[in-house]
C-alpha cells in the first residue's frame, strides 16, 4: 500500500493520539447525554483529605464509577455510607488519563426523597415543554398596587410575616386574605379554589401564593400540576413565595415572579419608595463610575496600541533608514570637501615653493611633481568616491533587504482574509474560503480548495 495517499483520503483516515481520542470521547459523552438521573446502591465509598468523594453506584447487574467534588458534596444533607440507596443527578463523562467511563455527580439525595424529585423533574419538563414557564408569558407586577391578595394558611407564620412587612412598608395598602390549607392531601384543591375566587372577585391586582418552610413532602402541594395551571391561568399577576430561599417548587416556575420567602414577596409587591430611590441613586453612581473607568481604560489601551503601531510601522522604519542614509551622504560630501580643500592648500604650498625656486630645471621638476601630486590626488579622490559609492550601495541593499516590497519582489506574497487579517497558519483558513494575495505587482483573489495543517 502506498503511504503517499491523496490529501482527501488522508483527511478521511485521521490518526488519533490516545489523549486526543479520550478528550473527544469525553466531549461527546458530556455534550450528547448532559445531565441524567440515576438511582442505585453506594459502594467502595472513599472520602480523601481533598474533600472529594469517590464511589461506585451499582444495581443487581452492573456498576459505574462516580466522583462528587467538594463544591457539590457540601450540599448533601446526609452522611453517605456503603450500601445506602440514593438518587443522584450526574453528568456522564470520561476520566481521560485512564480512559475510564465515569459519572460526575451534581446532587445526591436518599432514594425516598429521590422519587419525589423524579416526579418534580418530570412535571417540570412536561409543563416546560408546553410553554407554561416561558418568560414571554410572565407579566410585570404593578408598581403601585391597589390591593394585595394573600393565598396562604390563616394560622401560619407566613401570614404574620407578610402582614408585618406590608404594614411597615405600605400601611395604607388594602390586603385581602384567601385562607387555605398549605399542606396535606386537601391543600391542592383549596389552593386552586382560592386562586379562582380571587380572580372572580377581581378585588386585588397582585396575588402572593405561598407558605413557610418545610420538608419536600410538606411543600408538595405546590408541586402539583393543578396548582401550577391555576397560577399560570390567573388573570391577576402571581408571586410564588414557598418555603425558604433554597426551596424551589413548580409554583415558582409557573408564577410571574418567584420570591425567596413570604416576607420577601411582601417587600416585592409593596416596595418602599425611599429605599427604591436610594437604590436607583446608588446604581446611577455605580454606572457613572463604571463608565468612567471603562473610558479611562479604553483611552489607556488606545494609547498603548498607538505606540506599538508607531514603533512597528514599516513606513516609520523606512523613514528612519532614509534619514540615516541622508546623514551618511552629508558626512561623505563633507569629507570629500575637506580632502579637496587639503589638496588645494597643498597645491598652493607647492606653487609658492616653485615660485621661490626660479631655475627652469627646478621649475620643470616642480611641474612634474605637481603633475604627479595632482594625479595622485585625483586618483585618491576617485578611490574615495568609489568607496563611498560602494558603501552607499551596500546600505541601500541592506535597506532593500528589510523592505516588505523587496521580499515581495523575490516571489513571496502576503495573504489576507477579505477583512484584512494576515494569514500566518493554515489552521486560520477553511476550505472554500476566499483570500486576497498581495504580490510585488498587483493582487490576486483566490479560493482555498484544500487546507493542510501539517
Amino acid at each position: 500500500m502506498n503511504h503517499l495517499e491523496p490529501a482527501s483520503q488522508s483527511r478521511q483516515q485521521q490518526i488519533f493520539t490516545v489523549t486526543r481520542l479520550n478528550s473527544a470521547v469525553r466531549m461527546i459523552l458530556e455534550q450528547d447525554l448532559g445531565l441524567v438521573w440515576l438511582t442505585g446502591e453506594l459502594s467502595n465509598l472513599a472520602m480523601p483529605s481533598s474533600g472529594h468523594w469517590y464511589f461506585s453506584l451499582k444495581d443487581m447487574s452492573a456498576q459505574v464509577r462516580c466522583a462528587m467534588f467538594k463544591g457539590n458534596n457540601r450540599r448533601v444533607p446526609f452522611r453517605p455510607q456503603d450500601g445506602m440507596q440514593v438518587l443522584v443527578q450526574a453528568r456522564v463523562s470520561l476520566y481521560e488519563p485512564r480512559g475510564d467511563y465515569q459519572l460526575i455527580i451534581e446532587s445526591m439525595q436518599p432514594a425516598g426523597d429521590g422519587m419525589l424529585a423524579l416526579r418534580f423533574e418530570e412535571l417540570k419538563r412536561r409543563l416546560g415543554a408546553e410553554g407554561l414557564f416561558d418568560e414571554g408569558r410572565k407579566r410585570p407586577l404593578p408598581r403601585e398596587p391597589r390591593a394585595v391578595g394573600l393565598v396562604t394558611s390563616a394560622t401560619g407564620a407566613a401570614l404574620h410575616d407578610m402582614l408585618t412587612v406590608l404594614e411597615r412598608r405600605a400601611p395604607d395598602l388594602p390586603v385581602f386574605i384567601y385562607p387555605t390549607q398549605v399542606q396535606g392531601s386537601a391543600a391542592t384543591a383549596q389552593i386552586v379554589s382560592a386562586i379562582m375566587l380571587a380572580n372572580r372577585r377581581a378585588e386585588v391586582d397582585v396575588l402572593i401564593v405561598g407558605r413557610g418552610g418545610g420538608s419536600l413532602e410538606d411543600l408538595w402541594c405546590f408541586n402539583e400540576e393543578a396548582v401550577a395551571r391555576a397560577i399560570a391561568g390567573s388573570a391577576i399577576p402571581v408571586v410564588s413565595a414557598v418555603g425558604h430561599e433554597v426551596d424551589v417548587t413548580i409554583s415558582d416556575f409557573a408564577a410571574d415572579l418567584r420570591a425567596p420567602t413570604p416576607s420577601a414577596a411582601a417587600e416585592l409587591v409593596a416596595p418602599d419608595r425611599r429605599t427604591r430611590a436610594q437604590r436607583l441613586e446608588h446604581l446611577r453612581q455605580r454606572l457613572t463610575q463604571a463608565m468612567s473607568r471603562h473610558q479611562v481604560a479604553a483611552r489607556h489601551g488606545f494609547v498603548l496600541l498607538q505606540k506599538r503601531l508607531d514603533h512597528q510601522d514599516p513606513k516609520r522604519r523606512l523613514e528612519q533608514q532614509s534619514q540615516r542614509l541622508d546623514e551618511l551622504d552629508r558626512r561623505l560630501q563633507q569629507h570629500l570637501r575637506d580632502r579637496l580643500h587639503q589638496g588645494e592648500r597643498r597645491l598652493a604650498s607647492l606653487a609658492m615653493r616653485l615660485q621661490a625656486r626660479s631655475p627652469e630645471k627646478r621649475l620643470a621638476i616642480g611641474k612634474r611633481r605637481h603633475q604627479l601630486a595632482e594625479e595622485r590626488l585625483h586618483a585618491l579622490i576617485a578611490k574615495r568616491q568609489d568607496l563611498a559609492r560602494h558603501r552607499l550601495a551596500m546600505l541601500g541593499a541592506r535597506l532593500d533587504g528589510i523592505s516588505p516590497l523587496a521580499t515581495l519582489g523575490r516571489g513571496y506574497a502576503i495573504v489576507r482574509t477579505p477583512s484584512g487579517e494576515v494569514i500566518r497558519r493554515a489552521s486560520q483558513v477553511n476550505a472554500g474560503q476566499t483570500l486576497i494575495t498581495t504580490l510585488a505587482e498587483g493582487a490576486l483573489r483566490v479560493r482555498v480548495d484544500e487546507v493542510d495543517n501539517r
